[in-house]
C-alpha cells in the first residue's frame, strides 16, 4: 500500500511552543545526556506534557466514568479509510448536517474548518461538533470523527454535549490535526494512539495515505 501512495503528515510539530488547553500541562523536554555537546556517548531525554497534545485520541474515560481507557480500545478506530470534508462556517459554531455538502463515503471523517489555524497560538472561537451532526455520521456507518481543532466540543463547553453523543453511540475522536494542505476526498488514515495504561487520550503521529488515482469528493 505504502508503495503506490503519498504520505500525508496531519500532525503538528510538537514543541514548547505548542499550544494547549488553558490550564493543562504544556510540553518540555528535558537533556538528561547530550552527545552533541560534551563527552557524553548518547543522547537521553524525557519530556513532561499532557496526553491531550498536538494530534491526539481521546480515549472515552476522558469524557465518561464508565469509559474505556486508551490502552483497552480498540485499534481498529483509527486505522483505515477516511474521508476530510472541508466547511465554512462561523467561527466558534458547531458543524450541522446542513453544513455538509458531500456524501458520506467513509467510515471515518475528517473535517477541515480552518478555524484553528496556529497550533502554537491558542484560541477560543474555533469550530466544534455538533449531537446532530454525530447521530446523522453514525447513521451513515461513521465509527470516528477527527478536527482540525483542540476538541469536538467548543472551548466554553462543560456538558461536553459531542464527547457524550460519541460515548454513546461508541465512536472515536481524533482532534488536534493539521489539514491545511488537505484536499477534500477519500483517503487511508494512519493514526494509532500509544499503549499507556489507564491514560485518557494519547498523542499520535496522524497521517493520510493518499493512493495514486484516489476518489475525490464531488
Amino acid at each position: 500500500m505504502l508503495e503506490n501512495a503519498e504520505l500525508i503528515d496531519i500532525s503538528p510539530l510538537i514543541s514548547p511552543k505548542i499550544a494547549v488547553f488553558p490550564g493543562d500541562t504544556p510540553f518540555s523536554r528535558e537533556l538528561l545526556m547530550n552527545c552533541q555537546e560534551g563527552e557524553d556517548h548518547l543522547t537521553l531525554s524525557s519530556i513532561k506534557t499532557t496526553v491531550h497534545l498536538g494530534a491526539h485520541t481521546d480515549a472515552p474515560n476522558h469524557y465518561h466514568k464508565k469509559g474505556e481507557s486508551i490502552d483497552q480500545r480498540e485499534l481498529s478506530f483509527y486505522l483505515g479509510k477516511a474521508q476530510v470534508i472541508e466547511v465554512h462556517i462561523e467561527k466558534g459554531t458547531r458543524i450541522v448536517p446542513k453544513d455538509l455538502n458531500v456524501e458520506i463515503k467513509a467510515p471515518r471523517v475528517l473535517f477541515k474548518t480552518s478555524s484553528f489555524p496556529d497550533p502554537n497560538k491558542w484560541r477560543d472561537d474555533f469550530n466544534a461538533l455538533s449531537r446532530e451532526l454525530i447521530l446523522f455520521l453514525k447513521e451513515k456507518g461513521v465509527i470516528l470523527v477527527g478536527i482540525d481543532t483542540p476538541s469536538v466540543d467548543l472551548s466554553t463547553d462543560k456538558n461536553l454535549e459531542s464527547h457524550l453523543t460519541i460515548y454513546e453511540n461508541n465512536m472515536a475522536i481524533l482532534e488536534g490535526i493539521v489539514l491545511d494542505k488537505v484536499e477534500d476526498g477519500i483517503y487511508q488514515l494512519i493514526s494509532l494512539p500509544l499503549k499507556l495504561k489507564e491514560a485518557d487520550a494519547s498523542p499520535v503521529r496522524a497521517v493520510l495515505l493518499k493512493e495514486r488515482g484516489y476518489e475525490k469528493a464531488p
